[in-house]
């Protein structure tokens, strides 16, 4: 198969969904996977001749698997993995059970990882390929009624830059993506006053506009992509203010002041 592939993960609704159909009308072989089979049924029919699958990318097998019989209906390519399965849970940190930050963990961070370990092998075997982490501008500053999910982002936003570093002579890129917050059901009942703030600017086209950007760049390094105005004035402006000045800002947002 001479075209590019696309494996995305948490595609059955939202950023993920919309993504994968964004790649599928630019011709791309899509993979979609989800625990949400209803959402991926409705998709496959969007899909054309895409893959649709149930995988939860807690489950390292079920990685090896999905990307095993991926790879084989791609015609061997994996050009690119978009890691964007994610949950979130919002409120006064202790109010929110401690399984439920476990699994924030579990799913937006180990989640990730196992996504990079298990596709190594593959994206090795494809010319250009890489892999493209959903972050967050809460990656920026740690987020109060945020605290966890924020946290995990920074974990992403970690990892992105060291593999990008080690994975340079596979010649494998890793970047990531950086929105704020999206108009998706993830944000619907969010409790948090950063949102009411800011409100809700992008849409899951903004954000797969740029994924798809990122899939296909080819300029120097550059690991981080913000998305939308707000996103790219806060990371702008948190690497040259003081320290005191991001802490000020952040509880002013949230209502902390």
């Amino acid at each position: 198969m001479s075209r590019p592939s696309v494996f995305i993960t948490g595609a059955a609704a939202g950023i993920g969904r919309t993504a994968a159909l964004h790649f599928a009308r630019q011709g791309w072989f899509v993979g979609a996977y989800d625990v949400d089979e209803a959402g991926l049924s409705s998709l496959k029919a969007e899909l054309g001749d895409g893959m649709t699958g149930r995988l939860d990318v807690c489950n390292y097998d079920a990685w090896t698997h999905s990307l095993e019989a991926f790879f084989t209906a791609a015609g061997g390519r994996l050009d690119v993995l978009v890691n964007n399965a994610g949950i979130l849970s919002s409120g006064p940190f202790e109010n929110t059970p401690i399984a439920r930050h476990h699994l924030m963990v579990d799913v937006n961070l180990k989640g990730m990882m196992n996504g990079c370990h298990a596709a190594l092998p593959w994206l090795q075997k494809t010319s250009d390929s890489r892999v493209i982490n959903l972050a967050s501008a809460s990656a920026i500053y740690g987020q109060p009624s945020l605290a966890t999910y924020s946290a995990t982002k920074f974990a992403v936003r970690g990892l992105t830059e060291a593999l990008d570093l080690e994975w340079q002579h596979f010649g494998i890129r890793v970047m990531s993506v950086w929105p704020l917050f999206v108009q998706t059901a993830m944000v619907s009942d969010m409790d948090a006053k950063s949102i009411k703030a800011l409100g809700v600017q992008l849409t899951p086209q903004h954000v797969a506009a740029v994924i798809l950007q990122v899939a296909l760049y080819q300029g120097r390094p550059k690991v981080h992509w913000p998305v939308g105005l707000q996103g790219k004035l806060f990371q702008q402006s948190s690497k040259y203010s003081p320290e005191w000045l991001n802490r000020m800002v952040n509880a002013y947002i949230a209502g902390k002041h």
